[in-house]
This record gives C-alpha cells, structure tokens and sequence, in this order.
C-alpha cells in the first residue's frame, strides 16, 4: 500500500492479503488519522470503512505493547465484533497487538479477567462496553484512539448516552467517527463528542466531496 511512512509490518500483512493498493478513504484519510487529530468521517457501506480502522490503529500501535487498552472501538453488535477482530488477526500477524472484543452475549467475568490480564485493542458493543467501564474502572490513561464505528445503526438503538458515558471517562484521546451518512443525530453526537474535528465526505466512488471543517491540518512529509 502507497501510504506515507507505513508500518512495514502491516505494510507485509496488507500485501500478503491482496491489498497492494490504498483505496481513495484510506489515502484521504491516513495522514490526518495520523496526525492524532479528531475525524468525522462519512462514506458509503463498501468504500473498506473497517479495514482503513484496522490499518490506522495498527499503524497507531505497532512496535509497543502495554497493560492498558490503547484502542477502543465501539460496534453495532457480536458480529460487528467478530468481523474487526478477524481483520486485525489478518492485518496485524506481523505485529504483537493483543486484541479482544466483548459484546453482549459474552460472559463478562471472563471478559474482565481477560482484559486485567492486558490488552491493546479492545473492540465492543455499546451496552458491554458501558457496563465494563462503569463497574471494573478500566485504566484508560493510556488510550490513543476511541473509535466509532458505523455510528447510524449503533445510534439508532439510542445509545448516545452509553457512548458519551464511555467518552467521558477518558481525559484526553483522538475521537473519530465513522459513518455511512450524515444523520441529525450523528450531527449532535460529534458536536459532543469531537474536538476541532476534520471533516471527510466521500462519494459512492469514493472520492472526497467534502474537506471543510478543519484548515489547519497538513499532510505529513
């Protein structure tokens, strides 16, 4: 993949699988994602909205591992959670990322033994995510990225509340949201939830309507 500076690690892994090629939202979006800076990003289901998460917080993560979550992605349900966990066993091989997903169905005394234990990236649903957090007082000091994923289904289930519960415990991150449309209620939820966002419209074709809420971000040398 033609991406600036990319992890050679996860460069090997995304070749391996085929991915030889950045796709418009990934070049669009990568130096920015980077740059540590907060994202709303809108684009079509198929224009590879999940892989460009996975790639950006291997990018993120990689060379570095800790006890403490260092990635929290929100998804719509269990097989939300089971799909981004197979795309970071594929993208992130070459990497030593720790990555567990809970969702509702899971047993959660398993789950918080095994988070206690260390994780990297945690992936989860709104409603087990919010329960762990209010009960087991996860060390989020440590937390690079808090990642919503496909924000029109999750918030159609109302769960703006759980969402900002988990937002609100964590001092100081990079936000992003990805969405398939702009919705009113998305448009509420990212006047909370992000700070000073970049703004990314794509196209059915993937290319870039939109790039207007933040001048002062510049692509990386």
């Amino acid at each position: 993949m033609k991406l600036k500076k990319i992890n050679e690690k996860l460069q090997d892994a995304l070749i391996e699988n085929g991915l030889t090629e950045a796709n418009i939202l990934q070049m669009e979006t990568f130096s920015t994602i980077k740059s540590g800076a907060d994202c709303m990003i809108v684009s079509p289901k198929g224009t590879g909205k999940s892989t460009t998460i996975v790639l950006n917080v291997i990018q993120q993560l990689a060379g570095h591992t800790e006890e403490s979550p260092r990635a929290l992605i929100i998804v719509e349900d269990k097989e939300k959670v089971l799909a981004m966990e197979a795309l970071f066993e594929k993208y992130g091989k070459y990497t030593n990322l720790e990555v567990y997903g809970v969702h509702d169905k899971g047993d959660m005394d398993y789950d918080k033994n095994y988070i206690s234990t260390g994780v990297d990236v945690l992936i989860g649903t709104p409603n087990k995510l919010s329960d762990m957090f209010t009960t087991a007082g996860y060390n989020v000091n440590r937390l690079k990225m808090l990642i919503l994923d496909d924000a029109d289904p999750i918030l159609r289930l109302r769960n703006e509340t759980k969402i900002m519960r988990i937002s609100n415990s964590i001092a100081k991150t990079q936000r992003i949201i990805f969405a398939e449309i702009l919705t009113e209620r998305i448009e509420i939820l990212a006047d909370k939830f992000l700070l000073e966002p970049y703004f990314f419209d794509m196209d059915e074709e993937g290319e870039e309507e939109l790039d207007e809420e933040e001048d002062g971000i510049e692509e990386e040398e």
